[in-house]
């Protein structure tokens, strides 16, 4: 191709060649725009690391003030709560006793008849105060009108409702008071003192706190006295039973020795028969022996008040694995006892483990009862003879205060396991109906 021929192809083309490159310049350029626009937005709002850091630090100052309110704001709220639940337990049986704790004793009398006297001192005493304007406090320089006379006459009006308002609170806190709400009668009666010296502070009168100490005094008095009556009715219960028992001891005792006398009738006549037949005077013999040694063990059971028998025995079905009864009997045959314990009031019957003769009883006794003092399931009465206790540590403590005694750790418990058997057998007979009955519903 001649020279001048490809100059003229190459003008030619140029146009194109310049357009072309010119398209794809400004395609690239628009791509570079794009992209940096996105990395723009996506990074907008850390363009700034210094306002990032700045912006953060607000938002965490704002969250760190927000925690203080509410913390400060939870402990006022906390506060007054704790202080509207204090309140309410004071008028509000279902909470008292929880909330204000179990009474402790103030006085130690032997029985109610002295309760009964203390409160009717402790009454004496308090119309003694209010005889001699000693219950209340006041200011007697009080005038009104610039009269003193009408100011004295304001004051004793003002002091005989307050005595009256005070005394109301104090009569039905007295008549209501039991032993889950002592600690809040008490409280109630300190609170209505406080609430009426403050209504009365305007005019300086006020409640002596020895007036409602006295108040206080009755109220813990009549409580106690009232605890005292029911335990004097059980010691009653108990001593009638002791007598009953007593009284089937000497039957017992008379019944034994008229045995004895027909065992020596029998053989006295036996022995004096022509030709008698020895074997049956020698079982005689053997018969009035025992009959001999049950009338001196029954007449001394009968007249000895220390001599008994006392027992150990468990009722898994009824109470579980670790609780025992440790208690005392006199009666001649003592599994009288523990049948007795054993009837309808408790759903299975008692494991005898220890059964104890001695002439020392309750001595024996009470040394088994201090070595698991602080295993008593009843804590508050004593007549009730529980203990949550293993028979490892019970045998243990027999071999070393009775050494002689027998014990039996074995649980018999025949009418228990027989329940949980049948049990067991209904529980399976009931699963197996399942299991043969689902097949046929898919």
């Amino acid at each position: 191709m001649e020279p001048v021929a490809v100059v003229a192809l190459v003008w030619m083309l140029l146009p194109f060649v310049l357009v072309f490159f010119w398209f794809r310049a400004r395609s690239s350029s628009r791509r570079s725009s794009q992209e940096a626009t996105a990395l723009k937005e996506r990074f907008a709002p850390v363009v700034s690391l210094d306002a990032e850091i700045a912006r953060m630090r607000d938002k965490a100052d704002a969250t760190r003030r927000e925690t203080a309110e509410v913390r400060s704001t939870y402990a006022e709220k906390r506060k007054l709560l704790n202080q509207l639940e204090q309140q309410v337990a004071v008028y509000d049986e279902r909470l008292s006793f929880a909330e204000l704790g179990v009474y402790e004793p103030h006085f130690d009398f032997s029985d109610s008849e002295e309760y009964k006297d203390a409160i009717r001192r402790c009454r004496e005493e308090q119309k003694r105060m209010v005889s001699d304007k000693s219950a209340v406090s006041a200011n007697n320089n009080w005038t009104v009108d610039g009269s003193k006379s009408k100011g004295q006459t304001m004051i004793n009006r003002q002091t005989k409702l307050t005595l009256r308002a005070f005394n109301n609170e104090c009569e039905a806190a007295i008549a209501n008071v039991r032993w889950n709400n002592v600690n809040a009668m008490e409280k109630r009666i300190r609170t209505s003192a406080s609430q009426i010296d403050g209504a009365n502070a305007s005019m300086n009168l006020q409640l002596e706190e020895d007036y409602i100490e006295l108040r206080i005094k009755e109220l813990r008095l009549t409580h106690e006295y009232r605890e005292k009556q029911k335990a004097e009715k059980e010691e009653r219960a108990e001593m009638a039973r002791a007598e009953r028992e007593e009284k089937k001891l000497l039957a017992e005792a008379e019944a034994a020795e008229k045995k004895e006398r027909e065992y020596k009738r029998l053989l006295d006549k036996a022995r004096s028969e022509v030709g008698a037949d020895q074997s049956k005077i020698a079982e005689l013999e053997v018969l009035l022996a025992e009959a001999h040694s049950a009338a001196e063990r029954a007449q001394a059971m009968a007249t000895m008040t220390k001599s008994g028998y006392v027992y150990v025995i468990s009722n898994v079905g009824s109470f579980g694995e670790d609780v025992v009864k440790i208690g005392l009997t006199r009666r001649l045959d003592p599994d009288d006892r523990v049948r007795e314990l054993g009837d309808a009031s408790v759903p299975f019957g008692f494991d005898v483990h220890a059964m104890i003769y001695s002439e020392e009883a309750p001595a024996l006794e009470s040394a088994l009862h201090r070595e698991f003092a602080e295993r008593r399931i009843n804590m508050t009465n004593f007549r009730k003879e529980f203990f949550r206790v293993g028979l490892e540590e019970v045998e243990e403590a027999v071999a070393r205060l009775a050494p002689s005694a027998s014990f039996f750790k074995d649980r018999e418990a025949q009418e228990w396991h027989e329940t949980m058997a049948r049990r067991n057998e209904t529980l399976a007979q009931l699963r197996a109906s399942v299991e043969t009955a689902l097949p046929a519903e898919i």
